[in-house]
């Protein structure tokens, strides 16, 4: 499937500015149909901006962003989510008043089919629980009640209930325990094998390694690397210039 169509997901010369100063230099990077794509740096490197900056989050920002054969380059973030852009932020940012069903009745939207009518994957509650089965076991706890990993995973549940083509996915891995790491890494195989793509923010190499085929290595706003996941692995070199701490 990867590989066989256009990319969903074209960014060209992508700049992007908090106040003076500029964080992004003119990032290139593309998703095709069922990828899962690894943007990996150290903190600070621009791997959230460069997700914010596509989905149209940081005003002050330049280049093309290409999505389902629509400029995105100037849309703002509803227009980006109603074509069927996924964004999944770090700081999860769930509703803490509402409970986990409320909070995916939030995120719903109608169901998709790709260019070619064939139906795009759908999320119900149900499908959704048995993808987070530790959601399912609390559809009627209030999300302030949860713990971080199953916040994140509310964050993501959520996301989902908008039906996306593609998800932007900003570092899963990051602050949650280890089984939660692991079910993340599971959920993003199982969301790959339905066909979404994902735009993963990462710096953990073992996690990146799991679930992507293809990594960016992105430096001081700069892409340094492009290549297979395999190939990354294997260059000693780029890990320890840009992923080593």
């Amino acid at each position: 499937m990867a590989g066989t169509n256009e990319p969903l997901l074209t960014v060209s010369q992508l700049r992007a500015w908090y106040a003076a100063a500029e964080i992004l230099f003119d990032v290139d990077l593309e998703v095709r149909r069922g990828e899962v794509v690894a943007l990996m740096g150290r903190n600070g490197a621009g791997k959230s901006t460069t997700l914010k900056s596509i989905m149209g989050m940081v005003p002050k920002r330049r280049g093309t962003v290409r999505f389902m054969g629509h400029d995105l380059s100037r849309a703002e973030p509803f227009t980006s989510a109603r074509l069927g852009l996924g964004y999944v932020p770090e700081d999860r940012r769930v509703f803490t008043d509402l409970t986990v069903l409320e909070n995916l009745e939030v995120g719903k939207q109608p169901a998709r089919a790709w260019p070619d009518g064939s139906p795009a994957p759908q999320w119900t509650h149900e499908r959704l629980f048995k993808l987070f089965p530790n959601l399912g076991e609390m559809p009627l706890r209030p999300s302030g009640q949860m713990s971080g990993g199953e916040q994140q995973m509310l964050t993501v549940a959520r996301t989902l209930m908008g039906n996306p083509y593609l998800v932007l996915l900003d570092e899963p891995s990051e602050g949650v325990a280890p089984v939660i790491v692991e079910q993340m890494a599971q959920m993003i195989l199982e969301l790959k094998a339905q066909g979404v793509s994902i735009l993963l923010s990462e710096q953990n190499m073992h996690f990146a390694e799991l679930v992507s085929d293809r990594a960016y290595v992105l430096e001081k706003g700069q892409i340094r690397f492009t290549g297979s996941m395999a190939e990354l692995a294997a260059n000693e070199e780029v890990r320890r210039a840009y992923l080593s701490v």
